[in-house]
């Protein structure tokens, strides 16, 4: 796991083994995830979209609490995955990183809650597939315009973006701010610390009982 340039979040680069089968790897492994993050996500949900050239999907992020942490690969084809800091009150509020994801390094990126995510399918065709920490809630789900000009995505030059009617439509990361729908970066941590907290109770009450039954 590595950082992707956006605090609370990473870049996970598995390892592929090649045979004349073809290949194998985990392209999910909760125990490094779990040391990176400090406690073990939850995977309540599983997404698999299909987008041809040019389709971007995003920016999308959700109220914290809970929000909705996301792992994120490309199954088939190529995208260029992008993660925007969308948390008021971040030292990085505003940025954006972006990582290529395809069908041949495997590479996956993982956000923590809070953060946006989007990205355009840069081949004919792009499945990716998503694990998220939470199932999806309309109700608490929202958006930001992927070609706001304040945010200023560097988006590949040569290819037409697709948008939905939901995306092309969605306010300005400033438009959201003001009507204060964009999540707290000080709510963000302080419900990564209820998470790690949590994950240390368990642990400490696992050895309780391991110390009980010996």
């Amino acid at each position: 796991m590595e950082p992707a340039g956006i605090d609370g979040a990473w870049v996970f680069t598995p390892r592929i083994f090649h045979d004349t089968r073809g290949h194998f790897l985990e392209c999910f492994h909760a125990a490094e995830l779990s040391a990176v993050l400090g406690y073990r996500p939850d995977v309540a949900q599983a997404n698999c979209s299909l987008s041809r050239r040019g389709v971007i999907r995003g920016i999308h992020f959700a109220d914290v609490p809970p929000g909705q942490a996301k792992y994120v690969c490309c199954a088939s084809g190529a995208i260029l995955d992008v993660i925007v800091d969308v948390r008021v009150g971040s030292p990085g509020y505003g940025r954006w990183a972006a990582v290529h994801l395809d069908g041949v390094k495997r590479r996956a990126v993982f956000l923590s809650e809070g953060l946006g995510h989007a990205f355009m399918a840069l081949s004919d065709e792009a499945t990716v597939i998503y694990l998220c920490s939470t199932g999806y809630a309309p109700e608490r789900e929202r958006g930001v315009h992927p070609l706001d000009p304040d945010v200023g995505i560097a988006w590949p030059a040569g290819v037409e973006p697709l948008l939905s009617g939901k995306d092309a439509a969605a306010p300005t990361l400033g438009q959201v701010r003001a009507q204060r729908l964009l999540p707290a970066y000080a709510d963000c941590a302080a419900y990564l610390t209820r998470l790690r907290g949590t994950a240390a109770d368990r642990q400490a009450a696992a050895g309780n009982r391991a110390h009980e039954q010996a």
